[in-house]
Order: C-alpha cells, then sequence, then structure tokens
C-alpha cells in the first residue's frame, strides 16, 4: 500500500494503538501507578506535524542563545557580533519530554494530560512504570546531574545537598532522599527531576523486536506497564 504523505502510516497506527491499547487511558487514574519512565525509541523522519510539535516545540532565538553562550565561555567578541558566534549557527530546540536523543529516557509524573501526550508520541518512545529497585539502579548506575547548564556525574551526597537543599527546604539533602521523592512522586519531584540530566541508555542487550510495531502487537513502542523494568536492566 502506498501512502500519500510521509506520516499517513503513523497517523493509522496511532489509531489502531488507542484502540488496541485502552490501558493508555485508564491506566492514569490507577493509584498504584504514579511515576513513569519515558524512553525515546526512533527518530522523528516522517512524524506527523502534531506529534513533531510535541517533541520540538519551539526553537530558541538565535541571539539569546550568542547571549547565553557568551556569558558561559566569557567571550566578549561574541557579545558586540553575535552572528560570528557558533550558536547563531546552532538550531537548538527546546524539548518537551527532554529526549534529546534516542534511548534518552526521563521520569514523569502519571496525570491525565501526560498520559494524553504520550499517546499521540506512542510510535517514538516507549514507557512504563519503574519499581523501587529500578529508580534505585538508574539513579545509582546512570544518574548525573544538570549543573549550571553541564552534565556532571554525581559523585557525592554534598553535591545534592548544595544544589537540592535550599530548594527542597531540606527534604533531599542526599541520593536515597532523591530516589524517595522520585519513587514516591513527592512534593519535590520536579525540582529533583529538573536536577538529573536526561538518562543515557545503552541498546538493550539481545537488541528491540520490533521497533515499528507497538508491544501490544508484540513489537517495542508505546506502554509496557510493569514490563518496562526488564527493558531497563537490559539498557543500563
Amino acid at each position: 500500500m502506498a501512502w500519500a504523505c510521509p506520516w499517513a502510516r503513523h497517523w493509522l497506527f496511532s489509531r489502531q494503538s488507542r484502540t488496541v491499547s485502552p490501558t493508555l487511558r485508564t491506566s492514569a487514574h490507577s493509584q498504584e501507578a504514579k511515576l513513569l519512565f519515558v524512553m525515546r525509541l526512533r527518530g522523528i523522519n516522517g512524524m506527523h506535524p502534531k506529534t513533531r510539535k510535541i517533541m520540538q516545540v519551539r526553537r530558541l532565538h538565535r541571539h539569546q542563545l550568542s547571549l547565553r553562550l557568551c556569558r558561559q565561555q566569557a567571550a566578549p567578541f561574541w557579545l558586540y557580533h553575535p552572528e560570528q558566534s557558533p550558536a547563531h549557527r546552532t538550531r537548538s530546540r527546546w524539548q518537551v519530554l527532554r529526549l534529546l536523543q534516542i534511548n534518552n529516557g526521563t521520569f514523569m509524573k502519571v496525570n491525565k494530560a501526560t498520559m494524553n501526550m504520550l499517546v499521540k508520541v506512542d510510535p517514538y518512545i516507549m514507557y512504563g512504570y519503574p519499581s523501587l529497585k529500578t529508580v534505585k539502579e538508574l539513579v545509582y548506575k546512570r544518574g548525573h546531574a544538570k549543573i549550571n547548564g553541564q552534565r556532571v556525574p554525581i559523585t557525592d551526597n554534598d553535591m545534592i545537598e548544595k544544589q537540592l537543599g535550599e530548594k527542597t527546604k531540606g527534604a533531599v539533602i542526599c541520593i536515597e532522599d532523591l530516589v524517595h521523592q522520585i519513587y514516591t512522586v513527592g512534593p519535590y519531584f520536579k525540582e529533583c527531576t529538573k536536577f538529573l540530566w536526561p538518562f543515557k541508555m545503552n541498546a538493550p542487550v539481545g537488541g528491540f523486536s520490533r521497533i515499528r510495531n507497538h508491544f501490544v502487537e508484540g513489537g517495542d513502542a508505546g506502554n509496557r506497564e510493569e514490563y518496562i523494568n526488564e527493558l531497563i536492566r537490559r539498557m543500563l
């Protein structure tokens, strides 16, 4: 069958996945599932325009990027000639899901708005409900902090206390507090997830099944529910 538009297959696949997997809409109201771990599965080639809008919302103004880069690297020349800066030639986009690369992963809170957004990008991501053991392994083995726009490995509790102690009013001062806030989706969940750089995962041991098919069809895309834990352990 020939598709009239490059994103026509995605549109049909998205409609089928909504019909096949009703748990995408109902699981947001379950009390057991409070936390999601979302990973990017595919690129954006042939993506539906509305889906692309979720993955890539807006492009920062190039002049703002130049000024930001000047402040970080202290280059006075760029202050007066922003058109000469490398940032002027960079097409940097703000990501809603913060999934800039394939196999990147982030924690998200389960609610109606989140689930409705994930359904629209279903064929390009995989997600599920991580256990406490999985959250610990992710933070301990793959956890990196975002400090001054830089990706810094978490080496001690002093780093966490310095960055989150004041923001959380002393509630998060060590890595165990960080894990607790994330897994229980505590009152400082937003501050903790912003502190963490998106996780960079490896390709799973044994490979994927079929990345273009939904999980309920024997593929990899979409909601895997608790089966996400086994996949994450193969990607650590």
